[in-house]
């Protein structure tokens, strides 16, 4: 386990809301999601149940630590390549491969929370609204993906597309989850053999020929309402 992210000039209160985060993570990983209560937690940091409750509600907002932490490191990880690669298809699986990297040491405990998140009802779902911030920011970064390459996109599509890419992260968490190869090397295959076929069918939808059907299919999305933001 990574050790907490803070410098010794961090203010105190950052301080243990890092330890607690950091030593709640290790447990979830130890004893399994479920089993790990708030008072093994604060025992473990070494600090008041109160304390612990201070900084965090309950478990599931220790979860939501965790989805912001990792949101605030793939974008660090990918601001070089964000910087200097302007073609989609590079810049999809540049950020879609530095995100197994980022997440690659938290495998085992994405697996054991999973069925908790997998529950619409849950507030650990990708879909909450407990988990809007960490949503929103992760459609913001695949808006920066789309918007800061060359692709020729729609104009009726452009502004649904970042929601559908992040979508497409999600399938790719899903298979991650699932994926028992030697560090989620099948799930870095689909990556790699997935992203130029996004880019290609988004090259298509700007074409006179495939515009009505690429609208049709996400004005279908629409309706339904999978879109979060609408």
């Amino acid at each position: 386990m990574d050790q907490p992210a803070t410098t010794p000039s961090a203010p105190k209160g950052e301080q243990t809301r890092a330890l607690i985060l950091e030593t709640a993570l290790r447990l979830f990983q130890e004893n399994g999601y479920d089993r790990t209560t708030m008072r093994a937690i604060a025992k473990d940091a070494g600090v008041s149940v109160g304390n612990a409750y201070y900084y965090f509600e309950s478990k599931e907002h220790l979860v939501q630590g965790f989805y912001d932490r990792m949101v605030a490191l793939h974008r660090e990880a990918v601001a070089p390549l964000l910087a200097s690669e302007p073609k989609f298809a590079a810049r999809l699986d540049g950020v879609m491969q530095a995100w197994l990297e980022v997440s690659e040491p938290y495998h085992e405990f994405a697996a054991q929370f999973f069925k908790n998140a997998a529950d619409p009802a849950s507030p650990l779902s990708p879909f909450s609204d407990e988990s809007s911030p960490a949503r929103d920011a992760g459609i913001g970064l695949m808006r920066s993906v789309l918007l800061g390459s060359t692709a020729k996109v729609d104009p009726e599509l452009r502004e649904d597309l970042p929601e559908l890419l992040w979508l497409y992260q999600m399938a790719v968490v899903l298979f991650w989850v699932h994926d028992k190869s030697e560090k989620a090397a099948k799930t870095g295959m689909l990556v790699r053999r997935s992203t130029p076929l996004i880019a290609r069918l988004l090259q298509l939808s700007a074409t006179r020929v495939f515009r009505p059907l690429t609208r049709e299919g996400v004005q279908l999305f629409r309706d339904i309402g999978w879109f979060t933001s609408k």
